[in-house]
């Protein structure tokens, strides 16, 4: 792992990088529920040692929404981007919202509309957006898809995210590339290079803001690939500790 980004990054140490994490599936597995995760002590120390060599340039880039991840990381609030892209908090503690409606009740009842017809598929309900979970019932996916592309269709201005066992109603047009370049333009992360790691569909567009950057793009499992691929998020987490734990990749 390390001698394929040397020789991406042969001289890159940790003070001139910045990190850009997915959570579920790239730095934790995943849970059947999204309640059902935690993060453990060991990650926690490990994210705390990166963003004291990194200067405090590390920010979390999940679908969850930024109050699901406090949650999660309590007590510790990292910059973060939830939902995607649609809300992000810099370093300062400064919130941005690409979107502030929430979703429209009648498209909540039409959800959950669905979750009531179909067993094994979970609503979550997460303001500005919407995720139907079916790692329970992972045959309807297609059918799930076409219901919610429809939907999306009907109340515009909508983009349907599918992911691992989950399909996102968000807001159209944001995704965690936005999250990405808006944190690179802002210190402690501007005139770094960024790392974004991350393990399904909704990560492509951050590969690409990265690699545009200059960055590298790190795929977390099988669903996609990037610059270097590793095989699990205890993979990653090594390869973390690895780097901030030397002076440059060797």
């Amino acid at each position: 792992m390390s001698l394929r980004i040397h020789k991406l990054h042969a001289r890159l140490r940790p003070t001139d990088a910045c990190l850009f994490l997915d959570v579920d599936g790239t730095l934790i597995e995943f849970g059947p529920t999204p309640d059902a995760v935690h993060v453990d002590a060991a990650l926690m120390q490990l994210l705390h040692r990166a963003s004291v060599a990194c200067d405090g340039a590390v920010a979390l880039i999940s679908g969850r929404s930024v109050a699901q991840l406090d949650t999660l990381f309590a007590p510790r609030r990292w910059p973060a981007a939830g939902l995607h892209g649609v809300e992000r908090r810099d370093a300062f503690g400064h919130v941005h919202l690409h979107r502030e409606e929430h979703l429209p009740p009648t498209l909540l009842d039409a959800l959950r509309a669905l979750e009531r017809r179909h067993p094994g598929v979970r609503l979550e309900d997460k303001g500005r957006a919407a995720a139907l979970h079916f790692r329970g019932a992972g045959e309807l996916g297609a059918e799930l898809e076409q219901e919610l592309r429809q939907l999306a269709v009907r109340h515009g201005e909508l983009d349907v995210q599918p992911g691992s066992y989950v399909l996102e109603l968000k807001p159209a047009g944001i995704t965690k590339a936005h999250a990405i370049e808006d944190f690179l333009r802002e210190p402690p992360f501007s005139g770094r290079v960024p790392l974004f790691a991350g393990d399904d569909l909704t990560d492509l567009h951050g590969f690409e803001a990265v690699e545009g950057a200059g960055g590298v793009s790190i795929a977390v499992g099988p669903r996609v690939k990037a610059m270097v691929d590793v095989p699990s998020p205890m993979e990653l987490r090594a390869l973390l500790d690895e780097f901030i734990g030397r002076e440059a990749w060797a």
